[in-house]
């Protein structure tokens, strides 16, 4: 049970910053390297944990080695990604720009 409060951390953190809340999942792995939390969440929820250049993640990630390093042990985060996420996910400004190319066509 103690091995679990890194995986119980970062599901609490990130319930607190999603829209989602019941959606957040993650598995714990261990191997020779560490821990490996991978998260999983609601698509939506993405660009609020991982933050403006990534900040936010790159955040719980280092409070995450906190917790880790008080059990003595390496921990990492891995967000999961749904297969092709980042192929169908178009900004707003993407879409503007691509009507507003289509009003110049002839």
């Amino acid at each position: 049970m103690a091995q679990e409060q890194d995986q119980e951390f970062v599901e609490y953190v990130v319930r607190a910053l999603v829209d989602h809340p019941e959606d957040v999942k993650s598995e714990r792995t261990v191997d020779e390297m560490g821990v490996l939390i991978t998260l999983h969440l609601h698509p939506e929820d993405m660009g609020q944990v991982i933050g403006r250049q990534g900040q936010t993640a790159k955040s719980i990630r280092t409070l995450l080695r906190v917790v880790g390093a008080k059990r003595k042990s390496r921990v990492n985060l891995k967000i999961y990604e749904p297969e092709g996420y980042r192929k169908n996910r178009e900004t707003s400004s993407e879409k503007e720009l691509a009507s507003d190319i289509d009003e110049f066509k002839l």
